[in-house]
């Protein structure tokens, strides 16, 4: 087992090598101007101050040397201070948003891991649970429900879903409001006497014992997550559906059944835990679409996380922030992909002798 992780903790240098080979390719097309947004902020008009911006940051100079100070960084003769350099977390500035990239990321992320985190648990296990009770029950009124459950939701637009839900609960009923949270929420978070921990509001509005604002962000969350729940279980569903049939009809299946063993026994200690294998990967890709931004969900529910963020600089052809995220994105699905591994050596004994 411990050989089996140290192998895939070996290959993420390799892999995020790769990432930022292909996201530096990406960033040869476009112009030496272009690119010195990732060192300056106001790009100069002025002909020979420009052809001086490229010169000294080697925007010139050949693609092996320009990879090393989009890596590295490079020093300003003037000031001695180093711009530029993703593993220093710099990401270039932004001109969506009128800020370095990096303080764009810190400003976001909070809300994107928040949404997140309240929606991994209902969008990976309701889709697991609705997906063995289908398998259970084959071709019972159960299954062709859940089967129906799953076309509907599978072929529903989740824009459509989420505009549906909103013109409900908020236009009609009033609930549940969209943003993060309510004007007034807004300004007792920004007020000194708040203490920002963490930047996740449910969390600081109970560490600050602000039940009200608790309630208040939770409100806000709760179609968010509900959309984004309905959408992925439909997939889960079919997956863990799919693989739980194939499972049951195995010969050690039939084996345990004919030893007398209760049938819960049978579903829950030998099938669901081999029927898991697909699912377990489909959970992984679950888990970096919510950390890297859901970006139709977020411009529906005007959620101010990563999808916004990343919506407006592609409306916008703000390259160097698209870019950004998409290099952020990817250092998430390697350490997400990573975790998938050491769950599949977990759950199945024969991987880790692979």
């Amino acid at each position: 087992m411990v050989n089996y992780v140290i192998r895939r903790l070996l290959l993420v240098p390799l892999i995020l090598f790769g990432v930022t080979v292909l996201i530096f390719g990406m960033l040869q097309f476009l112009t030496p101007v272009e690119r010195s947004a990732l060192y300056v902020r106001d790009i100069p008009k002025n002909e020979r101050a420009l052809e001086g911006v490229i010169k000294q940051y080697g925007l010139d100079q050949p693609i092996p040397v320009q990879y090393w100070k989009w890596l590295v960084g490079t020093r300003d003769p003037h000031t001695g201070e180093i711009r530029g350099g993703i593993l220093r977390g710099d990401f270039g500035y932004s001109r969506t948003a009128s800020e370095p990239v990096a303080d764009l990321i810190k400003r976001r992320f909070p809300a994107t891991l928040e949404l997140a985190l309240w929606a991994v648990l209902p969008v990976v296990s309701g889709g697991v649970i609705l997906g063995v009770i289908a398998a259970v029950n084959h071709n019972k009124p159960i299954d062709h429900i859940a089967r129906i459950f799953a076309i509907v939701g599978w072929s529903f637009p989740d824009f459509v879903f989420g505009l549906l839900v909103l013109m409900f609960f908020y236009a009609d009923l009033k609930w549940l409001p969209p943003g993060r949270v309510s004007d007034w929420a807004n300004q007792v978070i920004m007020s000194p006497e708040f203490h920002n921990y963490t930047k996740l509001i449910t969390l600081d509005a109970l560490l600050n014992l602000r039940l009200d604002i608790f309630w208040d962000a939770v409100r806000h969350l709760i179609l968010p997550v509900v959309t984004l729940s309905y959408l992925w279980w439909a997939l889960q569903m079919r997956v863990t559906r799919s693989s739980m049939l194939e499972t049951l009809r195995q010969d050690y299946i039939t084996t345990a059944r004919s030893k007398g063993l209760a049938e819960k026994v049978v579903i829950m200690r030998h099938a669901l835990p081999n029927a898991l294998m697909p699912v377990v990967t489909l959970g992984g890709s679950t888990v970096v679409g919510l950390l890297g931004g859901v970006v139709i969900v977020e411009t529906v529910f005007d959620y101010h996380g990563m999808g916004l963020a990343f919506a407006a600089a592609a409306v916008q052809l703000d390259v160097i922030t698209v870019l950004a995220f998409t290099l952020l994105n990817s250092l998430i699905m390697v350490v997400a992909y990573v975790i998938v591994d050491v769950l599949y050596a977990y759950i199945d004994p024969r991987v880790r002798l692979d």
